[in-house]
């Protein structure tokens, strides 16, 4: 009886964890094109700028926080430092704070969106986005808990 409750168990995880993926979301060359109030999907061939970003289990982002010029095409490197899943999600804080929400509420929720990152453990990922619009911006990490622990950080964009 154990055992069969533990496969059943390993099965229920199953969707959870390839929900979120256990690498990174698709090259940006293969997401389609997104336009939000932040900005859009980039194109890789026009990449101005790559900036490294690390997520640790500290609940923190290295950097915390980024300059950008309007309108550049940045390429973020999102390396996962720790040993729990992460991801870098941008969007207004209203926007991430709300999907946090949401993703407490259905934490197998299977989303793919060209300004999102999910990274395994020991693993990176690529982001490739266009500011084009001017304001202050953030990302965040969207896994249950990591944003209301402080896995937040802005993005200026002049």
């Amino acid at each position: 009886m154990t055992r069969i409750l533990l496969a059943f168990a390993a099965l229920l995880a199953v969707p959870l964890v390839h929900a979120h993926g256990d690498s990174h979301a698709p090259s940006a060359a293969a997401q389609p094109m997104v336009e939000t109030e932040f900005g859009r999907t980039g194109d890789p061939e026009k990449v101005s700028r790559t900036v490294r970003v690390t997520m640790s289990d500290a609940m923190r982002f290295t950097p915390a926080e980024l300059a950008v010029e309007r309108g550049a095409t940045v390429k973020f490197v999102v390396a996962n430092s720790g040993a729990v899943l992460h991801e870098m999600v941008f969007g207004t804080l209203a926007e991430l704070k709300a999907h946090a929400e949401l993703m407490k509420k259905f934490p197998g929720m299977e989303h793919d969106e060209p300004f999102m990152a999910h990274v395994a453990p020991g693993k990176s990922g690529e982001i490739v986005w266009q500011f084009t619009k001017a304001g202050a911006f953030y990302y965040g990490c969207l896994v249950p808990g990591h944003f209301e622990a402080g896995m937040v950080g802005k993005v200026v964009v002049k």
